[in-house]
């Protein structure tokens, strides 16, 4: 009982049902007080020609042998005789009870008929209100019941467009954020796994097999270089991850960072000879060609993070391009960084893949310099994190490639999103 007079329904049907029986109050009350302003004179006017208990008609004689004769004015200074003052007391008292009968009789008419009415606007606001709150009922069942296992359910309301229409749409639309993100960290986690117990295989796979019996010093020196290699990798594996867990955080704090000269520096230390490098197994005159159109472009944000964002943009650039190929990298007043490089034709519905952790063109071979495929994952989180928007798209043929753009707030205010201030 105590849940039901604490529910949201029994204060709707509370509020309902007081505004409909005030309302019917206020009705009883205005037709009783417009009526006991007019009834007594139309009371009045209405036996005021006829005498208690006398049934009479205009020219039927009276008792006393005179005629029946409506009631008239008297001229101007004449005076009313007894018999016609006696007329008008019997005839007043008459009118006074008819008055008093009349709104007595209202008045209990009225009080049965508000307390009925009471009565049914009680039920009808309860039914009215189960009616309105279903949905939020069914909302609420549903968020109750939601679980990792049953991420995949929706609400999908039925009915005309409101307030609980969009509230469960809404609603829907979280489930399928909420749906892709823990879809998304679980396919992170089982590929993090995957990449992590991948080296440490290589790892205890060449200490066992290769270090077995009394190897010589040649080949010792090659499983040497070989757990090197595969420690390097690891570590470059766990740096990736540990930016991407920060980027993921937002910011925290903000300055005014020259993307720029930022660009500028990064293409510097990944192209020394200032035009091209190689990437790597690739031989020095295959390196791709650097185009830059450096604008002065100013944005607000962390600058070790966007220098990641431009290394990892150029590395991806170098690694993936085609021997002979061509990297060009802009900045321009509108708040957009440009890397575009040519290589291998890729397909429109690949790209928005391979900003997701661990996804690459093709699949991995651990080989050196491969990469773990969390470059354009990283870039597009430290984008999300300084409320820039990334957007990558395939180069037509005959280039092939891809380009990238980060367009960053024009003109970034307080409450950007992802940006913590301190």
């Amino acid at each position: 009982m105590r849940a039901v007079l604490h529910s949201e329904r029994a204060r709707l049907t509370a509020l309902y049902g007081t505004l409909l029986v005030l309302a019917g109050g206020g009705l009883v009350a205005l037709v009783n007080v417009l009526l006991r302003k007019g009834l007594g004179s139309r009371v009045n006017g209405a036996v005021t020609t006829v005498m208690p208990g006398v049934p009479v008609r205009a020219g039927d004689p009276l008792p006393d042998g005179t005629a029946f004769v409506p009631a008239q004015k008297l001229p101007p200074g004449v005076a009313p005789t007894e018999a016609q003052l006696a007329r008008w007391a019997a005839t007043k008292n008459v009118s006074r009870a008819a008055e008093q009968a009349a709104l007595h009789e209202l008045t209990v008419v009225s009080l049965i008929a508000l307390a009925l009415f009471a009565v049914l606007s009680v039920w009808l606001a309860w039914w009215m209100a189960g009616r309105v709150l279903r949905p939020v009922g069914v909302i609420t069942e549903k968020a109750r019941r939601l679980s990792g296992a049953n991420l995949h359910e929706r609400i999908a309301l039925r009915g005309p467009p409101g307030e609980l229409k969009r509230l469960a749409d809404t609603f829907d639309g979280m489930l399928d954020r909420m749906e892709g993100l823990v879809t998304a960290q679980r396919r992170f986690a089982a590929n993090a796994a995957h990449e992590l117990r991948t080296p440490v295989a290589v790892q205890r796979a060449a200490a066992e097999i290769g270090l077995a019996g009394d190897p010589g010093p040649q080949k010792v020196a090659r499983i040497r270089e070989r757990l090197i290699a595969v420690a390097d990798s690891s570590e470059h594996l766990i740096e990736s991850l540990l930016l991407l867990a920060v980027s993921e955080e937002g910011l925290e704090s903000v300055e005014p960072v020259d993307l720029a000269a930022l660009a500028d520096t990064e293409l510097a230390a990944a192209f020394p000879s200032g035009g091209s490098a190689a990437a790597p197994g690739e031989a020095a005159d295959a390196a791709p060609t650097v185009v830059r159109d450096l604008a002065p472009l100013t944005v607000s944000g962390d600058g070790a993070l966007l220098g990641h964002l431009v290394r990892n943009l150029l590395a991806n650039a170098v690694r993936h391009n085609r021997a002979g190929g061509r990297v060009a990298v802009a900045t321009s007043a509108a708040g957009v960084l440009t890397v575009s490089n040519t290589g291998p034709q890729i397909a429109a519905a690949d790209v928005p893949r391979l900003l997701e952790p661990f996804r690459r063109r093709a699949e991995r071979r651990h080989t050196a310099g491969e990469g773990a495929g969390l470059g354009l994952s990283i870039v597009a989180s430290i984008a999300r994190a300084h409320g820039a928007e990334l957007l990558a798209e395939a180069n037509p043929e005959p280039d092939g490639g891809l380009t990238v753009r980060v367009r960053f707030p024009v003109a970034p205010g307080p409450g950007r999103p992802g940006v913590r201030r301190v």
